[in-house]
C-alpha cells in the first residue's frame, strides 16, 4: 500500500460506521459523540494586550445510542448486519444431517 501524499478525511457518517464494525455492534442506532473541556485564559496576540480568551480542546471521539437517524447516525442493522444462524453453524460444522 502506497502512503497518503494528502489528508484523509471521513463523514461522521463514516466514522460512526467504522466504530459500529469494530465494536461489533448489530443493532441499534449510533450517532457520532465528541466531548470537549473548555478552558479560560488571558492571550496576547502579536502587540496587543492580553485579552480573556478560550480554548476548547476535544477531549474523546466516540458513538453512543441515540433514538433518530439523522446525518450523524446509522443503523448498525444496516451497516454491520448480525451474521445469520445459518452461517453461524455450518462454520462450526452443525449444518443439516443427512
Amino acid at each position: 500500500m502506497s502512503s497518503p501524499t494528502e489528508e484523509i478525511t471521513f463523514s461522521y457518517k463514516e466514522i460512526v460506521e467504522m466504530l459500529v464494525k469494530k465494536e461489533g455492534i448489530h443493532e441499534g442506532l449510533w450517532g457520532i459523540y465528541v466531548g470537549f473541556y473548555l478552558h479560560g485564559a488571558n492571550v496576547t496576540l502579536g502587540d496587543k494586550e492580553p485579552l480573556p480568551a478560550s480554548v476548547v480542546q476535544i477531549t474523546e471521539i466516540g458513538i453512543k445510542p441515540v433514538k433518530k437517524l439523522d446525518y450523524l447516525s446509522v443503523d448498525a442493522a444496516e451497516v454491520n448486519p448480525a451474521p445469520s444462524e445459518a452461517k453461524k453453524a455450518s462454520k462450526k460444522g452443525g449444518g443439516a444431517k443427512k
